[in-house]
């Protein structure tokens, strides 16, 4: 039960962007179609789950054995840095259109603050290894649904008649603080 009590907070009521505001420059650059959003979000996620269970190892087998956790930060961003290559790679030979829809946004995972932030959070909570993974799935899942979400509603907007004021960056920064606001209300879903 505790696993998915962490699973749930994770994806719905602590969601890494519409909570923490961690991964934001993805979410609004990547989420004006779905099939991008839904790629980056699942390319995020892999990158995630597979950061958890290396930055967990690294932490524990390590930088606490060795009494050096405040290189935290830098073993972390190396562990990121090397899976996002990995991904961009595996991406680019098996997906070329979606490697292609990625663009930019691909190498940029690497400094997407939500997954530092994931790594960094889970050590700072002192969770277990498994506890750690589904932290760290969750997180990914999280970024997913939202960007996905996102995605959807901007696709929808293209078609509405919108204020020549707010289109571009104002209704999709708008439209960002509304489903905030709307993720806010699961807050007394799990108790803290």
């Amino acid at each position: 039960m505790e696993y998915i009590v962490l699973l749930i907070s994770a994806v719905i009521v602590n969601n890494f962007v519409l909570s923490y505001f961690l991964g934001i420059c993805p979410f609004l650059g990547v989420s004006d179609r779905i099939s991008s959003a839904v790629g980056l979000g699942l390319a995020t996620t892999f990158v995630m789950t597979l950061a958890s269970a290396v930055t967990w190892l690294i932490n524990h087998k390590i930088l606490l054995k060795f009494n050096v956790p405040f290189l935290q930060y830098v073993a972390f961003i190396l562990v990121i840095a090397s899976l996002v290559q990995l991904v961009e790679m595996f991406v680019k030979k098996v997906s070329p259109p979606l490697y292609k829809a990625l663009g930019i946004f691909l190498p940029l995972i690497t400094t997407n603050c939500a997954i530092l932030g994931m790594a960094l959070f889970a050590a700072l909570r002192d969770y277990g290894f498994l506890q750690t993974v589904v932290y760290g799935i969750g997180a990914g899942v999280g970024f997913m649904l939202a960007i996905t979400i996102m995605a959807g509603i901007r696709e929808h907007m293209q078609l509405a008649d919108i204020p020549p004021s707010l289109k571009g960056a104002g209704i999709t920064l708008i439209t960002a603080g509304l489903l905030a606001l709307s993720f806010m209300g699961f807050q007394g879903l799990i108790k803290s």
